[in-house]
Order: structure tokens, then sequence, then C-alpha cells
């Protein structure tokens, strides 16, 4: 025990000459809680915890304490009354400088005073010579016993505050995170290997930094505790500085630290190594296959037993968005991991909305909500759903039959056949006479009164993969309606994308986008113009750092991953994989400490926001594999003759049958327009007549009037004079809610 009961001593408080309050009815000794920022320490600020203990001698403070600053010192003071300095009876102090600056954890001061047992005491804690902020975690939520805290803040409390009291009586269950001697464990924070460390600067804008756990059962890591980490190969098992193990039990236990060889992560280390080799592991390098297999058991645990993929393990991300899961699928399938990319599609299917009653206002048979909760549910929210996972999702599917063995095809073709048919009809319904989809939200997720190429282009994937699987399955009127569909909507993104380079929109001035990636292999046929194209937009939207933004656009400069891998996919089907190799490179020096792959990349080349990210590991493996191989690519037009003008519309017949489409459960071409029409904010392009400018017809989809070419593009410019107006002005960041 690390508490000195000495009798001598204890008659020292006697004697400090400053009395101590009242005796408390009961000890409070600690508060382990620290997942939010409570008090900053920096500017003239404090903040303050009471404490009762039974001990005669009072020999460590601990505070969880997180630091931005590079130097400067935080000192810690004993007092009997908070309010009073004259009152203090002890001091220490530790230099943040000495310790690396920036960091976090248990920050120990060492005191060694005399204290009258069971009487109240105040710690005080401030930080001076920073510059950065210095933030004494806690709690935010009701902790029984608890004395309140105090938080020192002239400019807003005008001094001393008692959180629950007075002036801050709203900021009732405000727990700051301390302990006194071993009241946090046998040997304090070092027991719980927690004690403060130094995180690099670099590091502090990524969560989680990391994943541990068990399939389908992840546990985010703190920038924190991937500091000095590292995975033991194979595994998603963490070995710790100094030695010990951290992993979390795969019947869902929180994380635990053990000894390194502990039995139960050694059996989780074996089992993940055995389904690493049940597949394949790509790479040109071992570099090359370290990064290939954090991707493979990220998503692995990202993974839910459901099929939903999340799309990373931290609040807003813990949903499964249709277009994400797509690639995970491929991915996973391309790896040989066939059944994980079953459950994957066979989670697209159950969640594929095939009844709208009740949800009119945003919904359509035949597509899907923009994002579900995992356990398949629903949507959270009332987020506007994205057409783009009518393209994506029969792209996957087709994906999914090329791995699969020849002999398993046909079974598995009608499996999925209804999810593909329902959703190539709604897409192929969709396109307006100059043959382009509705206005609809894409993968920037943002609302914009005109046809964008991030739904465009996987439309087109998708309608020729449907078309592809219906052909090869028998169901020729279903592959002629359906290529027949892509060849208009392939003319329709010429004449009205590429007359303009290709931008977001199809309005001149929306800039350049990274979607124009997924008008390449794999998932459409391109020419050498194409990636002219696809070469000039990277030079616009390339970041110092590296990696690309969204888009040109994009309000911030920060480098995305996804859309960086976007390129690197498309470039490992082209003439130069070099490139695409580079980027791989690339995405690896910018993984976190711990080897996770980011969100998001600063303007100073930090990782940040959430890793793991589903969609860029899924990117990475699937670049990783085309450099070996390069993945198919939908065939543009039927591989048989073709005689005839299929008509686009979907057939009468029965959902499955040979030869046929439609049946119940397709969605009303009307549906399609009405809906296309009224959502977010199409009423502006209808103003305009947008749908001879490749917004829906109001007369529906399918019309068959005629308009000269140059109604076309005049209405187009109509349409661009109030739509570059509003340019920019609705982005709303990926992943965050609403």
């Amino acid at each position: 025990m690390r508490r000195r009961l000495l009798a001598a001593v204890a008659a020292l408080a006697l004697l400090a000459g400053v009395a101590p309050q009242a005796v408390a009815a009961s000890t409070y000794e600690v508060q382990p809680g620290h997942a939010s920022e409570n008090f900053a320490l920096t500017g003239g600020r404090a903040g303050a915890v009471t404490i009762v203990t039974d001990a005669a001698v009072l020999e460590t403070f601990g505070a969880w304490i997180a630091s931005e600053s590079s130097r400067g010192e935080v000192v810690a003071s004993v007092r009997t009354d908070v309010t009073d300095p004259g009152t203090q009876i002890a001091r220490a102090r530790v230099d943040l400088g000495e310790r690396g600056g920036t960091g976090a954890g248990w920050l120990e001061f060492d005191l060694g005073v005399a204290l009258a047992p069971g009487h109240e005491y105040t710690i005080v804690l401030e930080a001076r010579g920073t510059d950065g902020e210095v933030i004494w975690h806690g709690n935010r939520s009701r902790v029984p016993g608890a004395i309140p805290s105090w938080n020192y803040d002239l400019e807003h409390w005008g001094g001393w505050v008692q959180y629950g009291r007075g002036r801050a009586a709203h900021l009732t269950n405000w727990n700051l995170a301390f302990y006194v001697d071993d009241a946090l464990s046998e040997h304090g924070c070092a027991g719980l290997n927690e004690c403060w460390r130094h995180v690099p600067a670099a590091e502090r804008h990524v969560y989680p930094a990391g994943l541990i756990g068990a399939p389908g059962r992840p546990h985010a890591l703190t920038a924190y505790a991937a500091t000095g980490a590292s995975y033991v190969p194979g595994s998603s098992v963490l070995a710790l500085p100094g030695g010990p193990w951290l992993y979390a039990p795969g019947e869902g236990g929180d994380p635990v630290v053990v000894a390194a060889g502990d039995p139960g992560a050694l059996a989780q280390i074996e089992e993940s190594r055995a389904w690493l080799a049940s597949g394949s592991v790509p790479g040109r390098t071992p570099g090359d296959r370290e990064l290939a297999e954090r991707a493979l058991l990220d998503l692995r645990l990202l993974l839910q037993e459901s099929g939903a993929v999340a799309a990373a393990w931290r609040s807003a991300w813990k949903y499964s968005w249709p277009r994400d899961s797509a690639f995970v699928a491929v991915a996973l399938a391309r790896a040989g991991h066939l059944e994980e990319a079953r459950r994957i599609l066979a989670y697209q299917d159950a969640t594929l909305r095939r009844d709208c009653t009740g949800r009119q206002a945003n919904c359509l048979v035949g597509t899907w909500d923009a994002r579900t909760r995992l356990d398949g549910s629903g949507p959270p929210d009332d987020r506007p759903w994205q057409l783009d996972a009518n393209g994506f999702v029969p792209w996957a599917v087709w994906q999914y039959l090329q791995a699969l063995p020849t002999s398993e095809r046909a079974a598995a073709a009608a499996e999925f056949y209804d999810m593909v048919r329902l959703a190539a009809d709604v897409a192929a319904s969709s396109l307006s006479e100059a043959g382009l989809p509705p206005a609809r939200p894409d993968y920037w997720e943002t609302s914009y009164p005109a046809p964008n190429l991030g739904t465009a282009a996987p439309l087109l994937a998708g309608l020729r993969a449907a078309a592809a699987i219906a052909e090869t399955t028998g169901r020729f009127a279903d592959a002629d309606r359906w290529f027949a569909a892509a060849d208009r909507l392939a003319a329709g993104i010429e004449a009205a994308f590429g007359r303009i380079g290709y931008q977001r929109t199809i309005v001149e001035g929306s800039g350049s986008d990274s979607a124009i990636a997924w008008l390449a292999p794999p998932f459409n046929p391109a020419d050498e113009s194409m990636w002219e194209a696809i070469d000039a937009t990277w030079r616009v939207l390339l970041e110092p750092t590296g990696g690309v933004t969204p888009g040109a656009q994009w309000p911030r400069s920060e480098s995305w991953t996804p859309e960086t891998m976007f390129f690197a996919l498309a470039w490992a089907h082209g003439k130069t994989p070099e490139r695409a190799a580079q980027l791989v490179d690339w995405l690896d020096s910018h993984r976190t400490a711990v080897g996770a792959f980011p969100e998001k990349v600063t303007a100073e080349g930090d990782p940040a926001d959430a890793a793991t990210l589903a969609w860029t590991a899924a990117l990475t493996l699937l670049t990783l594999e085309a450099l070996a191989d390069p993945l198919p690519t939908p065939p543009a037009g039927p591989a048989r003759e073709v005689t005839g003008d299929p008509a686009v519309e979907p057939a009468a017949g029965t959902a499955g049958e040979p030869g046929t489409a439609g049946g119940e459960g397709v969605a009303d071409p009307a549906d399609v327009a009405d809906l296309a029409g009224a959502a977010d904010v199409a009423d502006a392009a209808d103003a305009a007549g947008a749908d001879a400018a490749g917004a829906v017809s109001p007369t529906g989809a399918g019309a068959r009037e005629t308009r000269p070419r140059a109604g076309v593009l005049l209405t187009g410019l109509v349409l661009g004079g109030l739509l570059l107006a509003t340019a920019g002005t609705t982005l709303i960041r990926r992943r965050r809610p609403d």
C-alpha cells in the first residue's frame, strides 16, 4: 500500500496552522471517468476537486490531463478553502515540456502532505507558461457520492464557482477525473497502463485512432491508447508500450490489459490469422501486405453479424451506407472472403425499400435509405435518400459473381436478382429525356438542384452490371432494356457533363469532381479522352499534402482519403499503374500511429476524423488487388446481337422470371418523377424547365417528347444562372449529423 498511516505524520496536520473543513460523511478518493473535456486550465483558468480520504498522508494525486501545449507546467496545490490561496498547505508541479509537451493520461503529482483523515481538502490545478490548451477531463453524468467540482474563470464566472450550485446549478453532473494514492488501482495509473504519455501533435485530430475487438464487435482506440503501441502481427490485439497486450474478449467484453502471451488473447490472434489465411492478402511488398492485412482485419471488425458495415466506429459514423458497403463487399470477395461479401449483399437486399407505406415523403420503392442502423431497423433520421446506391449495389453484385467459382454463380445470381431488378428498373426509369438522372444527393451528401456526376457515373456502371447479370441468366428482355437505358445515360453524360469537362453537375462553374474516376474501370470502360479528363481533374483537386478534395467547390483545404483512392483505383486499371502505387504509398504514410485508415488528412498532413474508415480500407484493398490482377469492368453492351428497340420503362411480368421484368413492387415512374422533382431543392430547377436539362420530366420518367438539343442547352444555361448563385452554400460534411 502506498499510504503511510504514521501517527507522527498525522500530527503534523494539526500543526500546519490551517484548519481543514468539517468532517465529511464518507470518503471521496476517486472518480475515474474521463471521456469529456471538462475544464481548461490555461489563460488564467483553473479547476479543483474536493477530496475526502481516510489517510493521514496524501502522497500522490492523479488527474486525467490532455495537453496541446509544447511547453509550460501544471501546478497542483492543496487547500483547505478553494477560494483562498492563503490556505494552501502543499504544492507540486509537473513540467510538460520535459514530457514532450502534447499528450494525455493520468498526470501524477507527488505531494507528500499530512492530512486530517476524514476531512475535506481541495486540490487546485492550473497550467502556466503554455502555448496551447491544457484540459482537465472528467465525465458529465451522475456519480453517486461525488462532491461537485470547482471551476475558476474570472471572465465567465467572475471567479470560483462550484458546479451544480448557484450560477452553475445547471451543470450538476460535471465531475473531474482524479484519484488519490492507490484509489484508482493498487499501483496507480501504472497498474492500468494509463499514465500520462506524450502523444505526437500529428495524432491529435483523429478519433478513433484505430480498432481492437472481435468480428462485429469493435472497440475504438483513442490517440492516447495508440501512441507507442502496435498490433501483434496478423491480429487486432494491441501490444502496448512496456510489453502488455490490450484486447477485447470475443464474447463482447470491454478491452482488458493482459500480460503478453495471455491465453485468451493468443486464441484471438490465432483465429484472426486463420481467417486471413483462408483468403488472400494482396500486395507487391511486405509493406503493402501489412497495409492490406490491417485493412482486412479492420473491415472484419466493422462488419456486423447482420451484414451491415459500419462506416467507422464513431458516433455519427456508426451506420451502414449502401455505397460504402458495396465497396467493402467487392474488396472482401476479391480477397477470397466470399461468405462475408455475401452477407453484406444480403443486408442490402434486406434493406432495399420494397414498401413505403407511411414513408412517402422520403421513400421510393426500389431504393435505399441514405444510411441505416446497424441492426437493419431503418434509418436514424430523414436524411434524403441517394440514388447512387442503385448503381453501386448492382455493380457490387456483378463483381461478387465474377469472384465466385463458375459453378456457384447461377445460385448467387438467383439470390440477388430481385434486388438487382428493382434497383435497375428505378435507375432506368429515373432518366430524363436528356438521358440523365434527377438531382439527388450523392456522396457529398448535399442537396443541389441539378444532376450530378456522383449519381450519373455509378448508375451507368450499375445499369451495365445489371444488364450483364440478366443476360448471363437468360433474362434477355431485362438485359436489353437496361443496356438501352445505359446507352441513353452514357450519351447524356457525354453531352451534359463532357461538354464542360466533367464537372460536379451539368452546370458550368460547379467545378471538377473526384467522381469522374467512376467513369473509368472497374466501373465503366474509358477511352483516351476520358483518361485525359481524369488526369486534368486530379491536377485541379490536388492538395499540397498529396491527396485530393472531393471537388473544386469543397470549402476546406484538406485531403480526403476515399476520394484520393478513387484515382488510385482508376489508375491501377489504366496505363499508369505506377501512379496508383504512389498513392498507396501516400496513404500508408498518412495512417495513424497503429496503421488505421483515416477519413481525412489535414492541411498540415496529419490524419484526421475517424479511423479506420471502411470505404478507404476497401478502396485500398481493391487498388492493391488491381495492381496485381485488374478487376473486370461491366460490359458496355450485350454479348449477343440485339434487334428491335427495347423499351426503357419496366415491362409487365413476374419478378425473377426469365425474359420478364417489373411485377409487383416495381416503382411507378411517376413516383420517381414526383419525388425527384419535389425533394430537397428541385423546385428552382422545375421553375427553370430543368427537365430538359437533365432533371426528371414532370410528365413522368420515360416520356418521349421530342425537343431540339439547342433547347436543352438553352434551358441548361437558364438553370445555370439560378444555380451559380447558390453553389457551395449547402455543403454538409460527410458523416456528420445534420
